[in-house]
């Protein structure tokens, strides 16, 4: 049995899967295996792979092993659901599906007590989920590390053309405007116009908020973070609040959005739409399809 690819007719299907299992066992990935033979169908690729197994460094490591081991080792000693949540900080139904095979122990403990227990294991699981969480933040935060240049021109045009403003066939609005509450993106942003060349003086800055916000707070907040002068701000824009909605955004963490534009910027808002539907190309193929 023959098939194509890209690059021409195939070798007998038996010789192909003889060289993906040689190459398997010899460690390699699935990502350089299919680069290796040219394989670009993940069904192929699964089919020539079917029995093998990954190499161990392929595989990622099971957090809750650990945890697991020891629940069965707290549960043969006699421990309830209750105290292994407490000591552990994990839930009840990966304790239940961990320990299930095991004998049950007796209960010598009241209702009041085996409730309060129960509180306090919950409590640790949600340490636990939230000291994870902030790790895998940490963890993340540290893979990135420092931007080339190229690599914040194509962040800054993708972050524009998700939430700047854009030029429509019934709305002409050929200008760079930019509007966000996330302090995050205005950085980005702000370090996306330096590496064009967009000079500060081209720039300017406005608030919008709700009139029950803390609107010099506000001005404040956005002010420092760009770092100018709040009277160098344009007129904040004050929302009128909807009493019929209830708001979530509110409170002393809430600063509304800053609004960035570009003076006379009708040529590099035409330009980032260029370069945006360059990025659109760049990721088809000459003849069309989408890339694996």
């Amino acid at each position: 049995m023959t098939y194509t690819t890209p690059h021409g007719p195939s070798p007998d299907i038996e010789a192909l899967r003889t060289q993906a299992v040689t190459l398997r066992r010899a460690g390699l990935s699935r990502r350089q295996i299919r680069d290796r033979l040219h394989i670009h169908n993940n069904d192929l690729l699964n089919r020539l792979l079917e029995g093998v197994p990954a190499p161990d460094w392929t595989k990622r490591p099971n957090a809750k092993d650990d945890l697991r081991a020891k629940a069965r080792e707290l549960r043969a000693q006699g421990w309830t659901y209750d105290r292994i949540q407490l000591e552990l900080g994990c839930s009840k139904s990966s304790i239940s599906l961990w320990v299930r095979d095991m004998p049950k122990p007796d209960r010598t403990r009241t209702r009041e007590e085996a409730s309060a227990i129960a509180r306090r294991g919950w409590e640790a699981t949600l340490r636990r989920r939230e000291e994870e969480r902030q790790r895998t933040k940490a963890e993340a935060t540290k893979e990135v590390g420092a931007l080339a240049d190229r690599e914040l021109f194509l962040i800054g045009v993708g972050l524009y053309w998700a939430e700047g403003t854009k030029d429509k066939p019934h709305a002409r609005r050929e200008r760079v405007a930019f509007v966000n509450s996330d302090p995050g993106m205005i950085q980005v942003f702000l370090a996306w116009l330096r590496l064009l060349g967009v000079e500060p003086e081209h720039l300017t800055y406005r608030v919008m908020t709700h009139a029950t916000a803390d609107v010099a707070a506000a001005e404040r907040y956005w002010a420092d973070l760009v770092g100018i002068d709040t009277a160098e701000l344009q007129k904040t824009t004050i929302k009128k609040h909807n009493p019929k909605t209830v708001r979530k955004n509110t409170g002393e963490g809430y600063n509304g959005c800053l609004v960035v534009v570009v003076r006379q910027s009708a040529d590099l808002y035409r330009r980032i739409e260029g370069w945006w539907y360059g990025i659109v190309g760049g990721v088809r193929d000459p003849g069309g399809s989408k890339r694996t």
